[in-house]
């Protein structure tokens, strides 16, 4: 017996001892699906039946330093595809909210939620529902030698004249997001010289509150309070 064959002998049954029998590299079935930029490989099964759609993400955070550096870096890490990110105080000094406007397919919002939750400054998420309050403002300087003729568009969509100089126009837009695009859109016919968006606000609708946490805030102790003091019956009277 040459030495090649039999040390492929022992190799044989010494991996079946240790437990490793089974198809070799060549037999085995490939993985199918592409590697996203980190190397995980993306089912395309699961990447098919999810399309992509747009989401707004409410966060009640502490009111601290670091913390929209934190959540920057989480989505930065992650690569989520977010659209905009705002962030102010809330009726609680304690406390500011973020809102995240994201373009991902389900498991993408969905981890987007889990990621948030993980963070220690985070204190509630919940993504809103499509009836909730949203809100953006929009300033543009238009560029124009008819002042008159940006006057009129603003007029058109509802916009505010902030600053008019000769040849060039401010205006405010605010409303929607899809309501914004349209007001640019118009504006488009003269020359935009410079543009700023604030990004999504939004709040959900009527009574409902936007986090868990605000509801926990101020709903338990209303009930609670409220139940205190239910009047106790009075204790039977003797005449002397």
């Amino acid at each position: 017996m040459s030495r090649e064959r039999a040390d492929a002998e022992f190799a044989t049954r010494d991996a079946s001892r240790d437990g490793l029998t089974g198809p070799g590299p060549d037999d085995r079935d490939r993985p199918r699906g592409r590697r996203s930029s980190e190397g995980v490989r993306v089912d395309p099964e699961a990447e098919a039946s999810h399309p992509e759609r747009r989401a707004t993400i409410s966060a009640l955070v502490k009111h601290e330093p670091g913390v929209l550096a934190e959540v920057a870096g989480l989505v930065s890490r992650r690569r989520f595809d977010i659209d905009s990110l705002t962030v102010g105080p809330t009726t609680n000094p304690e406390t500011a909210r973020m809102t995240l406007t994201i373009e991902e397919p389900e498991p993408g919002v969905r981890q987007v939620e889990k990621q948030l939750e993980k963070l220690v400054p985070v204190i509630s998420v919940r993504e809103l529902g499509r009836d909730a309050v949203r809100r953006e403002l929009a300033v543009l300087k238009v560029h124009d030698d008819r002042p008159a003729a940006v006057e009129s568009v603003a007029e058109m969509f509802d916009c505010r004249v902030l600053d008019a100089e000769p040849g060039t126009v401010t205006v405010e837009a605010t409303g929607s997001s899809a309501e914004i695009d349209r007001a640019i859109e118009a504006f488009q016919r003269f020359s935009v010289r410079e543009l700023t968006r604030t990004g999504t606000a939004a709040l959900a609708r009527g009574t409902e509150w936007t986090t868990d946490a605000e509801e926990e805030r101020y709903e338990r102790p209303r009930i609670d309070a409220a139940s205190s003091h239910t009047t106790a019956p009075k204790a039977p009277t003797t005449d002397d």
